[in-house]
């Protein structure tokens, strides 16, 4: 084999150097039969010139091709020699504004931040440089190769579409110009005829699928016994099998293998040997046995060199069509009308709708080759670019299907033109209008996700690998949507809300079946066994995170969609719901003289979701009714009454206390697959649709309820029902032998409870929820990100939300709310937190994690010492919830909530009779100053009439009702503040006594307040002497104090040693011995040590114990022990050499303890500090 792949040139046929291409044209012209004069022409000479002998000879192809076959076609399109003819061609059109550059693989492309559309909008470098993009924030990427420059293209920009190289062809004529009319009629005639008959000859033979013969116009008289062993591409086999398999199939050497397998690679099939038929199946049947053992074999043909030659033509003929095309939009427009012809056939019968629908029958050289045909043909015009973009929707479930089950990669599939259509507005929204692309789209994708569970859900956790690969093919369908839906309708008409509206219940569809997929159940007892399937399901959350936020856009920018959206997202919620009591009983829950009726559920033994994206669409929904205030205006064509809060908040509140549970370590037998889920649900990437939609349903179903219904609602979800109902059930739990991890638990849910009523009474910052704008959200997230640490530009976009643009909106806020410190020694430059935002420091904003929290608490407060502040982090002050959602702040003053506040508070007091923790309390006190900078805001905005209904300050100084009569909370409070073991809160109850005065003193000083007098008065104590006596007594009460901790610790130690005698005798034992010897020195004071000389003092030694790394056991380090030893690493430096060019001449005999002056070689011990036993490193 090795001898038959050198390169042999066979010689070139004499008659074809004869051959004349005017002479061919002129007879053509003058046929009667044209078709069947060329594919004469082409049946006798293409064998002639291609697929000579085992190797090709491209050069020499191309310049026979040239001379005998695409010469005389361009003869007869000039009707003279194209030398002259295509010049005058070119000289007649008027130019295009468009580029239309095809990109090449890893050539830069440049995005506007500013102007582009959307992120797929590029340009080429040279018409970057000369547009006036090169002046605003740009983005620069490498290509992947397949798209094209949109450099005038007015759809793609905001503004400057063009570059100055494009303006200059810009003119007053109309753009719907028809570009034949610079073309004469004879040109146009012949055209058409060769275009016509070379497209189908192309599109013909690269789809056909016999191996041995022709089809009957090209059928050769004499026909050969030479055929090829074509191996083609796939994307399963590694270049190591295929190398070694065609070593043992064609027997070449390594190098040959090499060479055939990059270039199968890189075209998509090589001949691998040529010879007879019987000669090229042995090698045939090799490739297939040595290659089908683990997966499917490499795909092998046997093709006659008539067919191979004849293929490889056509590819010709394609790029030829490309280049030629490029003379004369009008030309370019012919072949668009060749392409888009129906054929005999009828629908699908046009070339360019077969080429398509064989695009995964085809090698990878050859689809690249039409693909760029259409991009410089089809898509480059701007009339034939929207027919061609109608097959291409209606083949799109026929496409994508074939993609799904190909094994090339996007970028070579004829579906990855998807992004040239569905990115252009006026074609996205025809296409959904005409042909209902959004339900296409959806409907495609869902049908290749048919694994459901019983409910009809999708379930991924028996996916093999081959579904993990065809699921992950699937998710371009996404990709799709997102085209689409990137650019927003500006002006509605009735046929797209029509469409749209059909699509957003496709797309309700697909959320109804996530919707409680993947449920968990805590695992009880033993861990659990196998990590249950997660990714696939979060990977489909990550994707469709973007379109879900574009659905809700879209429906936004009209009133009439809005509404209908909101229906139907509520009817299928409703329908997931649907039995939601079934077979879960119902229980009354009762307290403060409030009840309400609920259903009996435990997330920690039930099943339950993190998946809930109708509920969270539905919130999304909801908020938007608020943001374009439709519920004001239109209250009556909105279902509002419709609506069961405790429905709505069920199952995001089963999600949130699932999270809360996680982090008290009730899930831990679950394994790393909930925690990973917990991560991402609160990640940048997924919370937006997910823990911020959970917290937006919660807020929404306490503005419609009674707050107490609500409280009783989430004690029970929390499981904490019963500690707050019963009296004294806390004592009771810490006085009984409870297993102490319970306690724990217990604590970090009621710390969890707190923190998520923090959260929806604070979280206001998204538009319609709160009256801020899309600006205010952003600038927040920025100062709670800096009020971590200043941080450098890429980690600060890292922590913020992306929009499908890849946008943060950051640079638009951040000179406001940060300064930037130039980079010094480090090399980055960083942003700090300007000192007048500290102020709206939210200690429990929502997107910490727990780590970030901690770190923000520290910086904060060290910055307030060292401003000689005190340490104090309060609540910061909010803006106003919107209409639709101001009833929240009631939570704040309900009966429950006030009961909840006095009982841990009442826990904190009685601090050594209860299980209570201090971020407990802290969390009381962050909400009781909540309340309070509320009921001051209410206060400050109040108008005239009206009487401020929020009267925290008066319900807190009330004592509790009987049978208890326990002291108010502001007693409570002031208690505290007095109690030696919360210092560190000290400085915020005296904030809250403050503010709580300052409330009073507003109440008083108003002539509108019908607030009664508060029975109690609070004074702050400010005179010199009060100070001194409270400093005095602190002192006094921290003595008695450490007395007592120090007689516990003694009562301690007894019983230590009473339980462990013979540990210590034998302890004090060897103490004795060891100290025997210092007992003999005479004692002296720190004033007569000596260091030197024969009175030097002798000092006791410390006594040093290490640990052998290897074996672990410890040791005391005396002379009489066991030798201990360090490895180390003995090398020659010459890093404060002053000679480095000397040279040892005797190396053996050199001394490296001897250094000469000029230090030219030293030495240098260097050791990893891990202490061992002699004998373990010797072993």
């Amino acid at each position: 084999m090795a001898s038959e792949l050198e390169p042999e040139v066979p010689a070139i046929d004499q008659s074809l150097l004869e051959c004349s291409a005017e002479e061919t044209a002129g007879k053509w012209l003058q046929s009667t039969d044209l078709t069947r004069e060329v594919y004469q022409h082409l049946a006798h000479y293409v064998p002639k010139i291609y697929c000579r002998g085992p190797n090709p000879f491209p050069q020499r192809e191309d310049m026979l091709a040239q001379l005998v076959l695409l010469g005389p076609m361009e003869w007869y399109i000039c009707g003279e020699d194209p030398a002259f003819g295509f010049p005058k061609l070119e000289q007649a059109n008027k130019p295009s504004h468009l580029c239309g550059r095809v990109f090449k693989v890893g050539e830069p492309t440049y995005s506007c931040r500013d102007c582009a559309v959307d992120p797929t909008c590029v340009l080429c470098m040279e018409c970057f440089l000369g547009s006036i993009h090169r002046d605003h924030r740009y983005r620069m990427t490498t290509s992947g190769g397949g798209g094209f420059c949109d450099c005038g293209d007015t759809e793609a920009w905001k503004e400057g579409p063009y570059c100055e190289k494009h303006k200059l062809n810009t003119s007053e004529i109309e753009e719907e110009e028809d570009p034949l009319i610079h073309l004469p009629e004879d040109v146009i005639t012949r055209t058409y005829n060769i275009f016509a008959i070379m497209f189908h000859y192309a599109v013909e033979i690269l789809t056909w699928e016999k191996e041995s013969e022709l089809p009957a116009d090209l059928e050769m008289v004499e026909k050969t016994d030479t055929y090829y062993c074509m191996l083609f591409n796939d994307e399963v086999h590694t270049y190591e099998q295929v190398i070694y398999t065609l070593q043992k199939a064609v027997n070449c050497t390594q190098k040959e293998a090499i060479g055939f397998a990059t270039t199968v690679d890189r075209d998509g099939r090589r001949s691998v040997r040529y010879g007879d038929f019987a000669y090229c199946e042995q090698a045939k049947s090799v490739i297939v046995r040595n290659t089908s053992r683990q997966t499917k074999p490499l795909k092998v043909q046997v093709m006659h060199s008539s067919i191979v030659a004849h293929q490889n033509f056509g590819l010709k003929l394609l790029s030829w069509l490309g280049s030629i095309i490029g003379y004369s939009d009008g030309l370019r427009r012919i072949l668009c009308q060749v392409g888009l012809q129906e054929g005999p056939d009828g629908e699908n019968s046009s070339l360019v709708d077969r080429l398509m629908l064989n695009d995964s029958k085809l090698w990878k050289g050859a689809r690249s080759v039409y693909h760029q045909l259409f991009m410089s043909s089809l898509l480059m015009d701007l009339k034939y670019k929207k027919l061609f973009a109608v097959r291409f929707a209606k083949n799109y479930e026929r496409l994508q299907s074939d993609y799904v089950t190909d094994d090339h990669d996007r970028e070579f599939s004829v579906a990855d033109l998807s992004v040239q259509i569905f990115t252009v507005p006026s074609l996205a929204r025809m296409l959904i209008t005409e042909e209902n692309l959004l339900t296409i789209i959806i409907k495609t994708f869902m049908d290749h996700l048919r694994h459901r569970d019983a409910q009809g859900r999708f379930q991924f956790e028996r996916y093999t690998t081959s579904h993990a690969f065809k699921f992950k093919r699937v998710q371009t369908l996404i990709l799709d949507l997102k085209y689409v839906l990137i650019s927003k309708p500006t002006e509605w008409s009735d046929d797209l809300r029509q469409k749209f509206l059909e699509g957003f219940d496709a797309f309700l569809e697909l959320l109804k079946c996530m919707q409680g997929m993947d449920p968990v159940t805590r695992q009880v007892g033993q861990h659990i066994e196998m990590e249950p399937e997660w990714e696939a399901a979060f990977t489909l959350q990550v994707k469709l995170t973007h379109v879900i936020s574009m659905m809700q856009d879209w429906c936004a920018l009209d009133e009439k969609v809005l509404i209908e959206a909101y229906k139907k997202c509520l009817a299928v919620l409703m329908q997931c719901h649907g039995g939601f009591t079934d077979g879960e009983q119902p229980v009354t829950l009762s307290i403060c003289g409030h009840s309400v009726e609920t259903i009996r559920y435990c997330v920690s033994q039930e099943k339950v979701s993190i998946h809930l994206p109708i509920s969270r669409l539905l919130a999304g929904l909801h908020v938007l009714l608020s943001k374009s205030e439709v519920a004001y205006k239109f209250p009556e064509l909105l279902p509002l009454s419709e609506l069961s809060p405790p429905m709505l908040i069920e199952h995001p509140l089963r999600c949130l206390v699932l999270c809360a549970q996680v982090h008290a370590g009730m899930w831990r037998r679950n394994g790393f697959s909930l925690v990973n889920q917990i991560y991402y649900y609160h990640n940048v990437k997924c919370r937006r649709e997910m823990f911020d939609k959970d917290i937006i349903m919660l807020q929404t179903g306490v503005s419609m309820m009674d707050p107490n219904h609500f409280l009783m609602i989430m004690l029970s979800r929390f499981e904490l029902y019963q500690i707050f109902s019963t009296p004294d059930y806390g004592k009771r739990l810490s006085s009984e032998i409870t297993h102490k991890d319970v306690v724990q638990q217990n604590n970090t849910l009621i710390e969890e409870m707190l923190y998520l009523i923090i959260m929806l009474v604070g979280e206001r910052f998204s538009p319609g929820v709160g009256q801020v704008n899309a600006t205010d959200e952003i600038k927040r997230e920025i100062i709670h990100q800096l009020s971590i640490k200043p941080m450098a530009h890429s980690e600060l976009v890292k922590s913020l939300p992306e929009d499908e643009n890849k946008e943060t909106g950051m640079e638009s806020v951040i000179e406001a709310v940060a300064h930037f410190k130039k980079p010094g020694l480090t090399g980055r430059g960083m942003y700090e937190l300007k000192p007048e935002c500290a102020k709206e420091f939210n200690l429990y904003f929502y997107h910490f994690s727990r780590a970030e929290q901690s770190k923000a608490e520290e910086a904060q407060r060290k910055l307030k010492r060292q401003n000689r502040e005190d340490t104090a982090l309060p609540p910061p002050v909010l803006p106003p919830f919107c209409p639709l959602f101001a009833s929240l702040v009631n939570i704040l003053q309900s009966d429950v909530m006030l009961y909840i506040i006095r009982t841990i508070l009442h826990w904190a007091v009685e601090h050594n009779g209860y299980a209570w923790s201090e971020s407990m309390l802290q969390r009381v006190l962050h909400l009781i100053g909540m309340a309070l900078q509320e009921e001051k805001q209410h206060l400050e905005n109040v108008m005239e009439e009206h009487v401020v209904t929020f009267t925290f300050a008066q319900k807190i100084s009330k004592p509790g009702e009987a049978p208890n009569n326990s002291p108010s909370i502001l007693s409570m409070l002031e208690t505290l503040q007095n109690a030696p073991y919360l210092d560190v809160h000290k400085d915020m109850i005296r904030w809250i006594l403050k503010t709580f005065n300052a409330i009073k003193k507003m109440r008083e000083s108003s002539s509108a307040s019908s607030v009664a007098e508060t029975e109690g008065t609070i004074t702050e104590e400010s005179s010199r002497d009060k100070d001194k006596a409270e400093r005095k007594r602190k002192a006094e009460i921290a003595r008695l104090r450490r007395e007592k901790v120090m007689a516990q610790m003694s009562e301690m130690q007894r019983n230590f040693i009473d339980e462990n005698k013979d540990l210590f005798q034998q302890t004090v034992a060897e103490e004795a011995s060891n100290s025997a010897v210092l007992d003999n020195s005479p004692m002296v004071s720190d004033t007569t040590l000596t260091a030197l000389g024969p009175a030097q003092t002798q000092v006791p030694k410390q006594r040093q114990f290490v640990t052998c790394i290897l074996c672990q056991e410890e040791q005391e380090v005396k002379v009489e022990s066991k030798a201990m030893v360090l490895a180390a690493f003995v090398q020659r430096s010459t890093v404060l050499s002053k000679n480095r060019n000397k040279v040892i001449q005797d190396p053996e005999k050199y001394d490296p303890l001897f250094m000469h002056p000029d230090l030219s070689c030293g030495t240098h011990t260097g050791s990893c500090g891990h202490v061992m036993h002699a004998h373990c490193w010797q072993s």
